[in-house]
């Protein structure tokens, strides 16, 4: 028996034989040519077949994990279809008279290499993708077919690295989990793997010599056990009947409140990125959605969304939720989260800067029309606005200040718009530090953990040389959350976590102690913490 440590992407158990899965470098020869012409037909028609296999794999990601998850495919396309990329491979065409296999692979090793170089964490990941289109180029080139990686029975996949589209295209039936060693907790894959509930590892070493050995995935100390002996193996299919008997049962708090034994009620909410991420909501019994990212909106666009356009998608989460709450947070671009049209300028350290609310009180245009969307839809349901990355009062007053003209411009065109409470998050010690002043200007805070942990400890969340350090649970963090909670209650202000320690079950009951009103997870972690909330006292504050 050998047990290797990694990190989990999602807890849980998967116990199975392993299939190693080896893409098989492609073999690509430098062929001279003398008609470029034929080579250039021949290129731009593996291109276009490249595309179709994209928007298919987009459909079948859409069906399976989602609008958001599978966006990463309408990425790739737009990446095939750059001009710069292309003209380099036409350029290596013509000029150079070679093979379309030979100029599409290096176009992609320099462009791969270009990216990998950058400062930027962001521009550092696209790298792969750059990769994977001009590998999937190049087997429409070779004749190769979609490779499939399972086999009949259902496998724990163990692969060096796996690409989106490789995850995607393989039949869920017959995968128990996976391990590969490379790859980060941030990753498309990573998030591709804990939207499917998939039990998977990184960072462990991965060979042929996997292939056929029976292993166990237990995603919660995250290590990989190969070759158990008969007890292990007794004991993990135990703890595996355990998890199925735990989810079963889970199923019996739909429609329980999420009131602790001493009385205090939770608004147990959810997070969504998509307009049809509200059916999980709905079949998890949240009471409400406490993060709807609004900038997936921008994200899936080659170009602004039109007001009409965000305005059908936040009235359709609107209607859909019949009444609960459904807080949107405001366009949050920037950072990790690129967009072409925006033209945003390379930044050193675009963590700390050009985004957010900071681009909304830039663009005004650009907020105002997200805006008028939201106050229009607050018609048709419950709905709240949250303001991110607030560091000032005077950005909140700026905030409300455009929101009431908005409201008057829509009152005079004789729009309806509802009530709407206004709130901000709580991201930065900036915003810790003077929620006291906050507070008497808004009506709840929202703490978004992620961005709070990493302001804090000084620690790119991005960066996978430094998931060693980066400690959510850090005493700084947590006083800090306790600060926000003492001051928003001073003012009347209730107070809520978006954040992914809402969903840290470790914590849930020192959250409660802390007098914490609402909690926002993902749609799975709904039930879990409502278990706890219910057999939990919240005490005094």
């Amino acid at each position: 028996m050998e047990k290797f440590e990694g990190k989990s992407i999602l807890k849980g158990v998967a116990i199975g034989k392993i299939h190693y899965y080896s893409k098989g470098e492609q073999v690509v020869q430098r062929v001279s040519v003398e008609d470029t012409g034929a080579e250039l037909q021949r290129f731009e028609a593996a291109k276009e077949k490249a595309l179709e296999q994209l928007h298919e794999l987009y459909e079948k990601a859409l069906r399976e994990v989602g609008e958001v998850n599978a966006a990463i495919f309408d990425v790739h396309a737009m990446m095939l279809e750059d001009d710069d990329f292309n003209d380099s491979i036409r350029n290596a065409i013509e000029s150079q008279k070679v093979n379309a296999e030979y100029a599409v692979a290096t176009t992609g090793d320099n462009f791969a290499r270009m990216f990998e170089e950058m400062d930027d964490e962001y521009f550092q990941a696209r790298s792969a993708d750059i990769k994977d289109i001009s590998e999937r180029v190049v087997s429409v080139l070779h004749g190769a077919g979609a490779k499939n990686a399972l086999g009949d029975e259902p496998v724990i996949l163990a692969a060096k690295d796996l690409a989106p589209s490789e995850t995607v295209q393989m039949d869920k039936s017959k995968l128990l989990g996976f391990v590969t060693e490379f790859g980060s907790s941030n990753s498309h894959t990573a998030i591709l793997a804990r939207t499917m509930n998939i039990p998977a590892l990184i960072g462990i070493p991965v060979d042929e010599s996997l292939e056929g050995r029976t292993a166990i995935i237990d995603g919660v100390t995250a290590a990989l056990i190969l070759d158990p002996d008969e007890e292990t193996l007794k004991l993990y299919q135990e703890k595996k009947q355990e998890e199925e008997r735990q989810r079963e049962l889970l199923q019996e708090l739909k429609g329980k409140e999420d009131v602790t034994l001493d009385g205090k009620h939770i608004r147990l909410y959810a997070n969504i990125g998509s307009v049809g991420d509200t059916a999980k909501v709905l079949a998890n019994d949240a009471d409400g959605i406490g993060l709807f990212r609004s900038e997936f909106l921008y994200l899936e666009k080659s170009d602004y969304p039109t007001e009409e356009e965000q305005f059908q998608a936040y009235k359709t989460v609107a209607q859909n939720m019949a009444g609960k709450k459904v807080i949107i947070r405001t366009l949050d671009i920037g950072a990790d989260k690129q967009v072409d049209y925006f033209n945003l300028d390379h930044e050193e350290n675009p963590a700390m800067g050009y985004r957010a609310i900071r681009i909304c009180l830039d663009r005004e245009d650009i907020f105002r029309t997200q805006l008028r969307a939201i106050l229009r839809a607050s018609a048709y349901g419950n709905i709240g606005i949250m303001y991110p990355m607030i560091i000032s009062v005077d950005e909140v007053k700026k905030c409300k200040e455009i929101l009431a003209q908005v409201r008057e411009e829509l009152a005079n065109q004789g729009i309806p718009v509802g009530d709407v409470e206004q709130g901000v998050m709580i991201e930065t010690p900036a915003a810790v530090m003077i929620s006291d002043l906050l507070a008497g200007e808004v009506d709840f805070f929202s703490i978004g953990t992620n961005d709070l942990t990493q302001y804090t400890l000084a620690i790119d969340r991005q960066n996978a040389k430094l998931d060693s350090i980066y400690d959510s649970h850090h005493p700084a963090v947590l006083r800090m959350i306790r600060m926000v909670v003492e001051n928003s209650h001073k003012c009347g202000c209730w107070v809520g976590i978006c954040g992914e320690l809402g969903a840290d079950t470790t914590l849930t009951v020192d959250f409660l102690r802390m007098g914490i009103d609402e909690l926002s997870v993902t749609p799975a972690s709904v039930l879990p913490i409502r278990k706890i909330i219910r057999e939990s006292v919240a005490g005094e504050n």
